[in-house]
């Protein structure tokens, strides 16, 4: 067999049939890809187990020996099917293939072996359906491996078992048995790798190909140092994939996972720390702290700067006076005042005729922003600085117009969704690029937009707070700078679980509760996890048409779909005690106008109640509106619960936030309710969060149908493992910038760069 390296291709080692398989289910094309597709988990194959005392519906493991072997030919399904009868000496047990004739030029009368499987019943009788099994050798040891990993392909179609074998058979077998049994123990003390597998490609196939490139597999070099390597205990890489794919004992495979997962959080923070030095050697526009715009600003501003709103602005102020770029996340609360700071970064750069770019991930957010920043500067610095708003669904004479202001300078603001990113768009002198809710876009479309500029700033933010370990991992290159302090004044949020099915009346409470707001002058947020019930099923009734002992229990239903906003606009409009009250709908799809048309009305009173979907979870402020109601609150994450509360108690009225539910006590989703309920710290909920969350949830993965591009490690378990990595990776490039005393780790992460592996880490 020829040798092969890492970056071989594939179909010269395993064949073109089933490179090609793996390339379409997998995407794996070399040599390399394949040993990186670990396994899942380990199977065992069981303890030895007499066959006197077989526990059905579970995997198992017996030596015995082959009584006798016969196929016939299948009636209802066609094909063939190879019977086997093995005896322990004491007991016997059936085997069965199907079409695998072939099988009975092995499995002789006499043959002894393991054979390993899940135990199966039919008509009262016991039986392994395409167990995977090694037969021992004359020297009492099992032979090279034969049958499948994977048990039951052969569908439903089960055989009745022959008498059990002879008892002078069973005295003669004992002996031979007993010097079976060393061997036999190794074997299934052995762990079955199960890898990732489809349904064209199942595990063992994945597992013999893996065999195959190990046998080919030419020495493999090593990019680590070999003081990190010794320093932190980690094996070198030939064995830890040797061992990964092909451990004798459990003790095998947990060390090579160990190691390999090492190497990656290690290989990742090198990467990221290396993009962020790069990025800080490139050249940029130094943009001066002395800005007649942000002065003045500052002069007019009719409150004080939170001691951590000072911080931040002090330190993004010298950053943008740097003749470097900078790259920094601002995160903090709900309502801490982030934009803020954000719009002062803006005015510095404006005061060096620098533009700035606001990126916002919906356009109800924009549209909010630009509406916030223009009452903000008031109208002597809105007619300096000409903030334009540019979204996708303009009109084209309007959009126009906003292009022309950017492309000649006459705008030093653009505020904009995914639009300000299409190519049509530019920019006279882009300076400052601020991407609101980092985490709803990817680190490609935050340098799409950046690539507008001659290396132009970059401030990354979010209102969701994130714990160290994800901001190491999704946003390594950055900066980290946080903002906790609330500004004064704020009345506080109070929140609740509303369990609707076990305490019909509190639920009830909920409506009354909202009415007496409104009456009070104050507004209501609403908001459902769906649009429209697409469905179209479940019972429901109108509220008008309940009867006179639930005329007060509000728009509830007894029975119902997903709640939406459609039919929840319905019910609130029919339900007699809201008579009077605009309700008005909000969801993503709704025009431009109509959207921007609707959010000003709240803004300005005239709608009581907004019915809508999570457009509002962020950034938009409507300081009267006093209750947020949460209907299937469940169905929201905790990172959303806390967004979505953060839209009320923003005025001089305390907020109220109603999480109603028909998750059962006890549940996860119930549990996550119940954990929003009983804090307002949202670091604190971002640390519950992560206990809760799948990994493609943090990574963004989930949302936009990708996978992660992290195999080993997992930022909920392994967050020590991520902070000593990122010190070690620093220390290397303190000492050692380019990597010169280690080109192959140097190419290591060029190969991450070439990847794009890095932008996946960040994208939703």
């Amino acid at each position: 067999m020829s040798r092969a390296g890492l970056d071989s291709d594939l179909a010269g080692v395993v064949g073109d049939r089933t490179a090609k398989a793996l390339a379409r289910a997998f995407e794996i094309r070399t040599v390399r890809e394949l040993l990186w597709h670990f396994p899942r988990r380990y199977s065992n194959r069981g303890e030895l187990t007499p066959l006197t005392s077989l526990p059905v519906g579970e995997h198992v493991s017996v030596v015995a020996q082959v009584i006798d072997v016969r196929e016939r030919r299948m009636q209802r399904r066609g094909g063939s099917l190879l019977e086997v009868r093995v005896t322990d000496g004491v007991g016997s047990l059936q085997l069965t293939f199907f079409n695998q004739q072939w099988r009975s030029r092995e499995l002789l009368p006499g043959r002894q072996g393991i054979f390993a499987g899940k135990v199966k019943e039919y008509r009262g009788a016991l039986q392994l359906q395409h167990p995977d099994y090694q037969l021992f050798t004359d020297e009492a040891g099992p032979s090279a491996a034969a049958g499948p990993t994977e048990a039951d392909p052969g569908g439903d179609e089960a055989v009745a078992p022959g008498d059990g074998a002879s008892a002078a058979t069973g005295i003669s077998l004992q002996h031979s048995m007993e010097l079976k049994q060393a061997a036999a123990l190794a074997f299934s003390e052995r762990p079955i790798p199960i890898y990732p597998a489809a349904s064209a490609v199942p595990s063992w196939v994945i597992a013999k190909a893996v065999e195959v490139v190990l046998e080919a597999l030419e020495p493999v070099e090593d990019p680590l140092p070999r003081d990190i390597r010794e320093s932190e205990g980690v094996m070198a890489l030939g064995p830890a994939l040797e061992l990964i794919h092909r451990p004798e004992r459990a003790a095998d495979w947990r060390g090579a996972q160990h190691s390999l997962r090492f190497r990656e959080a290690f290989e990742l923070q090198l990467a990221l720390l290396d993009r962020r030095r790069r990025a800080g050697l490139a050249r940029s526009t130094p943009r001066p702290r002395a800005s007649a715009p942000l002065a003045r600003f500052d002069a007019a501003l009719p409150f004080a700067l939170t001691g951590d709103q000072r911080r931040a602005g002090e330190t993004i102020a010298g950053e943008l006076a740097a003749p470097h770029p900078m790259h920094r996340l601002l995160q903090g609360e709900v309502g801490s005042g982030k934009t803020l700071v954000a719009l002062r970064a803006m005015l510095q750069v404006a005061g060096s005729g620098g533009q700035s770019a606001l990126l916002a991930p919906t356009e109800v957010l924009a549209a909010q922003h630009y509406r916030s920043i223009v009452a903000t500067l008031g109208a002597e610095l809105e007619a300096e600085i000409h903030p334009i708003l540019l979204t996708g669904k303009m009109p084209a004479a309007q959009r126009k117009r906003a292009l022309l202001a950017l492309a000649s300078g006459k705008s030093l603001v653009a505020v904009g969704t995914h639009a300000l990113i299409a190519d049509a768009v530019a920019f006279a002198d882009l300076g400052l690029v601020v991407v609101d809710e980092q985490h709803r876009f990817g680190v490609d479309q935050r340098e799409a937009l950046r690539r507008k500029g001659a290396q132009p700033h970059v401030l990354a933010m979010t209102a969701t707070p994130i714990p160290r370990t994800v901001a190491l991992t999704a946003f390594g290159d950055l900066e980290v700078s946080t903002i906790r302090e609330l500004p004064p004044g704020r009345r506080g949020i109070e929140t609740f679980a509303v369990p609707e099915l076990e305490n019909p009346g509190m639920a009830a409470r909920v409506w009354r509760r909202a009415g007496e707001d409104i009456a009070a002058g104050r507004q209501v947020y609403v908001v459902c996890p769906a649009i429209a019930d697409d469905a179209g099923g479940g019972k429901r009734e109108d509220a008008d048409e309940l009867p006179d002992d639930a005329a007060d229990a509000g728009p509830e239903e007894s029975e119902r779909p997903l709640a939406n906003v459609v039919d929840t606009v319905t019910q609130l409009r029919a339900w007699k005690p809201f008579a009077g009250f605009r309700i008005e709908g909000l969801s993503g799809d709704l025009p431009s106008a109509e959207k921007d048309r609707i959010m000003r009305d709240f803004a300005e009173g005239s709608i009581q109640i907004l019915v809508a979907t999570t457009v509002i979870e962020v950034g938009v402020n409507v300081p009267n509106a006093s209750i947020m109601i949460v209907r299937d609150a469940d169905r929201f994450g905790i990172s959303q619960l806390h967004q979505l509360r953060g839209r009320v108690g923003r005025g001089d009225h305390a907020g109220l936030c109603l999480l109603v539910t028909r998750a059962a006590e006890g549940t996860v989703a119930r549990e996550r309710i119940e954990a929003v309920a009983a804090t307002g710290d949202g670091f604190a909920l971002a640390e519950i969060d992560l206990e809760h969350r799948r990994e493609g949830d943090i990574l963004g993965t989930a949302q936009s149908g990708g996978r992660s591009t992290l195999r080993l490690l997992r930022v909920t378990e392994h967050g020590e493992l991520i902070v000593r990595s990122r010190e070690l990776a620093a220390t290397l490039l303190e000492r050692d910038p380019e990597l010169a005393d280690a080109p192959l780790l140097a190419r290591e992460i060029q190969r991450e760069r070439d990847a794009g592996h890095l932008e996946n880490l960040a994208k939703s």
